[in-house]
């Protein structure tokens, strides 16, 4: 087959996208020059590689077989250029980081300070719910990940970043705001705010919950944490959440003094098990640990 390294680029964007002008868009080229290379690559192989169905597209089995074969081929590539990169000084490369979205009140300023000392690495960072970080994880789209939950059904290496508390929040007037040692049935009556099922967040809650043999008496379900903090201000109830997802200053609200609380969840630095690090994602991981371990010790 006579397919060039340019045209697995191209498909693997198209893979990635699933969509021919975005494809298109991340190589650079018009769409039609996209198309055409597209259809020369399906030539070359003998065999549909993908569909498209209301403007949406569809891999067959072998386009994702030649996707899986085109991202291993540019992440070889990638790696060479990294460890070139690496040997003239870490100058330049890419580094690609995947996290769910409570990570984003942390995350960023660990990439900021690890940007000042490499400002010629481009970043990309992907903030997700935990489903869609793990099905990048699956297809290994990224160098590293940072979640609470890490799947149990995949072969990873996984590092303890950091401690992650859950912490039960009401709005700053609430009745209880300001009493000590709250016991959990004292909040039997309340709405309890929460996470989709499926989220680190919301796994953690839902067993210590279990764990202390309570119920909630009604429970709404919001996909994100500016949302639940929104609707807890509002006095629509209470919530669990993530003492990052507060921040420093969070008027308005009140960190409720419950007993079993704060739930011990931790912070995952994680990649598939067997994968070699490019030199950039070494030198990230590096920093990372050692920035967190500084925020540790100064508290």
């Amino acid at each position: 087959m006579n397919i060039t390294f340019r045209q697995l680029r191209l498909f693997l964007a198209l893979a990635e996208t699933g969509s021919v002008s975005a494809a298109a868009r991340v190589m650079h080229v018009t769409q039609p020059t996209a198309s055409m290379q597209l259809r020369e690559v399906s030539q070359a192989v003998g065999l549909p590689l993908y569909e498209v169905i209301s403007r949406r597209v569809y891999l067959t089995e072998a386009g994702h077989a030649l996707a899986r074969t085109a991202r291993a081929i540019a992440g070889e590539w990638d790696a060479f250029e990294q460890r070139v990169s690496g040997a003239k000084g870490l100058t330049s490369g890419r580094l690609k980081v995947a996290v769910v979205s409570t990570a984003k009140y942390f995350v960023p300023r660990l990439l900021g300070s690890f940007c000042k000392l490499h400002p010629q690495i481009d970043i990309s960072l992907e903030v997700l719910n935990r489903d869609h970080v793990i099905n990048r994880l699956r297809s290994n789209l990224d160098d590293l990940y940072v979640m609470s939950m890490p799947p149990a059904d995949l072969p990873l290496e996984d590092h303890i970043l950091m401690p992650n508390p859950l912490v039960v929040i009401a709005a700053a007037g609430h009745k209880l705001a300001a009493k000590m040692r709250i016991k959990l049935n004292q909040l039997q009556a309340e709405r309890f705010i929460l996470r989709e099922k499926g989220s680190g967040t919301r796994m953690a809650t839902d067993a210590h919950l279990r764990q202390m043999g309570f119920a909630p008496s009604a429970v709404l379900e919001l996909g994100s944490n500016e949302a639940i903090k929104e609707s807890v201000e509002g006095q629509l109830g209470v919530s669990i959440v993530s003492r990052h997802s507060l921040g420093p200053h969070h008027e308005g609200l009140a960190v409720l003094n419950v007993q079993g609380f704060p739930i011990q969840s931790q912070w995952h630095l994680v990649w598939p098990k067997g994968k070699q690090l490019s030199p950039i994602a070494e030198v990230f991981r590096g920093h990372l640990m050692g920035e967190v371990k500084g925020w540790m010790e100064g508290r």
